[in-house]
């Protein structure tokens, strides 16, 4: 498309907009639609909507709150709305920061396109430092939230970096831009082993941003129908930016020795299965537990668990945790792991079990 032409297409539109809003296109939304037009140059339009996607390498960021459906159930709807609301709000503030696009809301999840439809050279760097400045900001509400006596929300977060196809799907009635592809779907996959307030990276976007960031790792895990594992890293941080993902403070509690057996579901796609299984907790602290089993679970596999906190007297049920890692033991099973969504009273339970337990110890 010749430069008088984009010209002439970028006055229509200001012209429509104006007409039709009252207001005219900013200069970064100009910017956007020039970007546009110009890759129009070598294409043509396609006849149909859905007709015709692009190749485009793009960094996809999965963001979604962990513990929400748990606080579902024990919030009235206007509470949930009350809470959930102005989270969405602030992150979708946050995307728009760093120039992303927001691809669909799903429920208290959010997924969020850097790369599409506009590239630019630093897609990678502002998709990370937006993660992590969305981990921010899920501090600082939570804060106010405990000031008010709310539920904390915590938000994990993946992203991946590869190349997809981008494009219009729908119809005259309804459509809309998104991308799909495997990327994509590693990507929903990475956001859904991230732990609450972590942010975990692909290899592929790790490669692409090195010097960059600090990250963790790498951690290789084995995924559904990926025939070798795949790296993953936790970022730490943005030096040059002077951001860093504030959730290495919360690991940071009492750890207490006990002997307390539990009993435990194993969790797959989603689905409780039904089979209770048996094992004693070793070291248990406010986020997370060392866990002595039968058998080995698989890194980042998911559990229920259900324990009885004794000098407390409590029942803690609908205790959902990660497994993080494995121990060596002489040929015992045990297990690293980290509570991933527990109702609030459990929680407090737990706390105030091992305060407790820390306390007798000191006197």
């Amino acid at each position: 498309m010749r430069l008088s032409s984009v010209q002439h297409v970028l006055q229509r539109l200001h012209d429509i907009i104006a007409s039709d809003t009252g207001k005219m296109l900013s200069g970064s939304a100009e910017a956007e639609v020039k970007t546009l037009l110009d890759e129009l140059d070598t294409q043509s339009l396609p006849s149909q909507l859905g007709q015709e996607f692009l190749n485009r390498e793009v960094t996809i960021l999965f963001a979604d709150l962990r513990g929400f459906t748990a606080m579902l159930a024990n919030q009235p709807a206007d509470t949930v709305i009350r809470i959930l609301n102005p989270c969405l709000v602030q992150m979708s503030e946050i995307i728009f920061k760093y120039q992303g696009s927001i691809d669909k809301f799903m429920g208290d999840s959010i997924m969020a396109l850097f790369g599409a439809p506009v590239r630019r050279p630093d897609d990678v760097q502002r998709a990370l430092a937006c993660a992590v400045e969305m981990q921010m900001t899920m501090d600082t509400l939570n804060l106010a939230h405990r000031q008010q006596g709310m539920p904390e929300l915590y938000m994990g977060i993946g992203i991946n970096t590869g190349e997809v196809l981008a494009g219009t799907l729908g119809s005259n009635l309804y459509n809309e831009y998104t991308v799909i592809g495997d990327e994509v779907n590693l990507a929903a996959r990475i956001e859904a082993l991230s732990l609450r307030g972590q942010v975990l990276i692909s290899q592929s976007t790790y490669e692409r941003c090195k010097d960059f960031v600090d990250t963790r790792g790498p951690i290789d895990i084995y995924l559904k129908g990926k025939p070798v594992p795949v790296s993953l890293r936790e970022l730490i941080g943005i030096p040059s930016l002077g951001l860093n993902v504030p959730r290495q403070e919360k690991r940071r509690s009492h750890r207490i020795q006990v002997k307390l057996p539990f009993g435990y579901q194993i969790i797959e796609n989603g689905i409780v299965f039904p089979e209770m299984r048996l094992g004693t907790i070793l070291d248990l602290g406010y986020h997370g537990a060392l866990l002595e089993l039968e058998c080995q679970l698989p890194i980042y596999c998911e559990i229920k668990l259900s324990l009885d906190l004794p000098i407390v007297a409590y029942q803690a049920r609908d205790v959902y945790a990660k497994i993080l890692n494995r121990k060596p033991a002489n040929g015992i099973v045990r297990m690293g792991s980290e509570f991933t969504s527990l109702p609030p009273e459990a929680n407090m339970k737990i706390q105030l079990f091992v305060q407790l337990l820390v306390f007798a110890g000191q006197s």
